[in-house]
């Protein structure tokens, strides 16, 4: 089981259908300005976890926020292909979705489209085409200067850094209302899973349902241990097939993942012990939990309005 720590650290905060919780604060314990704009959302508001489908809303604010910045300091900019719902439930741990399996299999459509987007995308094209001087200027306008960042260091250890400057965090700022803050809190409460992921594959009820799960693809005829299994083969499973061959292949086959995921609980198991353990890893980082759901909630009531 000890090999399945990294897959599961990357993949299993997926099963949860709205974000993750968490936050940042102020030093003094006042509220900031970014509660106040929070307050002032739509009556029956109330501090949440976003759906996906306001995680969608508000990364496209946050792209149009950028252009406007970009505009600002003379370059152009065109907003990237921002993730859609199905493509955020894409990658993890097992599928237990039969409708979305037999559309996106395992989301390989959506490997695709994003290696065909980093090649051509616009934003790559035009900043090539600018002198070297002027392509200096157009990546500190947009991502910033590296000399200059805000550092976090994660509870599992190590620690992240980012610009201070640029458009990226000015937008960061107009839609969270505190660009360090929110940076901080989102890193603290995204970099948990190292702290919870090894006691939920030593707990009991996911090996069982694991168990089960791999009893029932071996009587449907395809002989998997575990859905860890399947991610590892997955890129030789379609090795040497076309990419519509690829496609169907892996449609099939989540098809049974999902199915057997269905009829022995593993998705509802999976999801159940991760909220139990990230609830619980979450305790010491409560205000940083708070404050994070907050920042999410004043930049989709931003992103509405913009």
């Amino acid at each position: 089981m000890r090999g399945k720590a990294t897959l599961l650290a990357a993949t299993l905060l997926l099963f949860l259908t709205a974000g993750c919780t968490g936050a940042g604060s102020t030093d003094d314990g006042n509220r900031s300005p970014r509660v106040s704009a929070e307050a002032a959302a739509a009556p029956g508001d109330h501090v949440r976890d976003l759906t996906l489908a306001e995680e969608v809303e508000v990364d496209r604010a946050e792209d149009r926020l950028v252009l406007q910045c970009m505009r600002r300091q003379g370059f152009r900019y065109w907003p990237g292909p921002v993730a859609s719902v199905a493509e955020r439930r894409a990658g993890g741990y097992v599928v237990d979705d039969v409708d979305w399996a037999r559309r996106y299999g395992y989301g390989r459509s959506f490997d695709i489209a994003a290696e065909k987007a980093r090649r051509s995308h616009p934003n790559i094209t035009y900043a090539n085409a600018l002198s070297e001087r002027e392509r200096i200027r157009y990546s500190r306008a947009l991502d910033g200067d590296f000399d200059d960042v805000l550092t976090v260091e994660l509870p599992s250890g190590g620690s992240v850094r980012t610009p201070r400057e640029g458009c990226y965090a000015e937008a960061s700022e107009r839609l969270y209302g505190d660009h360090p803050a929110w940076f901080r809190s989102k890193k603290t409460v995204t970099s948990l899973t190292p702290l919870y992921v090894p006691k939920i594959l030593e707990d009991q009820r996911l090996v069982t349902a694991v168990t089960a799960w791999s009893q029932c693809m071996r009587e449907s005829g395809r002989p998997f241990e575990s859905p860890d299994e399947i991610r590892r083969k997955r890129d030789a499973l379609i090795r040497g097939m076309s990419e519509q061959n690829a496609l169907e292949s892996e449609s099939a086959l989540a098809v049974a993942e999902a199915e057997c995921a269905q009829q022995t609980s593993l998705g509802k198991i999976a999801r159940a012990l991760e909220k139990e353990y990230r609830e619980a890893a979450l305790r010491d980082y409560a205000e940083e939990s708070a404050d994070y759901r907050q920042m999410r909630m004043t930049a989709l009531t931003r992103a509405r309005t913009l």
